[in-house]
């Protein structure tokens, strides 16, 4: 096992990647390791009996696919939140808006987790650790908002790129200023970007029941994929 500070327990050549789950000192975070093998369920009984040792009562996953599913449900998950997994081909992507697109400034970070504590629901929601998360999760990241006239941040998307494969990760928008554009070009601001540096296909996830995203991503022109994403989670107590 390797010590706190690292907080990646390995195992022969599985490893995963565990914290807090949002500073929660009860609830676990685990996540594979992206390029690692699929985790087997041996392993995953090894992880829940450290993390009981650690002091945890409960476990919850990243959005895991049906293969990788396979052995958290051996080793005991369950079903907590099913996503939708939607992809796009980049060949003939709409115009961007008249939108103007700046970066994230590293003084703006507490805007950005402002607008995500009132986009998404609990679950759903990132802290600091979450947001590093997202920003590290792909080799290439884009992280990019839209300002109001007072200057603040009103929407925030990240989105990044390994090889030819694009990954909507993050897209927020501030509640009094939706369905004015920002939404549609901050996708289609990332969406570019991936094009333009040979990306050929584009994936994103969201929650079963968001109609509002949904919306957005089909009038983008994407399309849902026959088998979504799971949240797994286990107790330890």
């Amino acid at each position: 096992m390797s010590s706190p500070s690292v907080d990646i327990i390995r195992w022969g050549r599985e490893r995963a990647r565990i914290w807090p789950w949002r500073g929660d000192a009860s609830i676990a975070y685990l996540a594979p390791v992206p390029e690692a093998p699929i985790l087997s369920a041996a392993f995953l009984r090894r992880c829940l009996a450290i993390l009981g040792e650690r002091g945890f009562s409960r476990v919850v996953t990243s959005a895991l696919s049906p293969l990788e599913q396979t052995g958290f449900l051996a080793a005991g998950f369950e079903v907590a939140e099913e996503l939708h997994l939607l992809s796009l081909e980049l060949g003939g992507l709409p115009p961007r808006p008249d939108i103007v697109v700046a970066r994230v400034s590293s003084s703006a970070r507490s805007q950005v987790l402002a607008i995500d504590r009132v986009a998404f629901s609990p679950f759903w929601q990132l802290d600091e650790r979450g947001l590093n998360e997202a920003l590290g999760a792909t080799p290439r990241t884009r992280f990019r908002c839209v300002l109001g006239a007072d200057e603040a941040l009103v929407g925030y998307a990240v989105n990044g790129r390994a090889g030819t494969r694009g990954y909507v990760q993050r897209l927020a928008v501030a509640p009094q200023v939706r369905r004015q554009g920002i939404g549609q070009g901050l996708l289609l601001d990332g969406l570019h970007w991936m094009r333009r540096r040979g990306v050929r296909r584009a994936v994103v996830n969201t929650q079963v029941g968001n109609e509002a995203a949904l919306s957005l991503y089909y009038d983008t022109g994407f399309r849902r994929e026959p088998s979504g994403l799971s949240v797994m989670e286990a107790g330890l107590r």
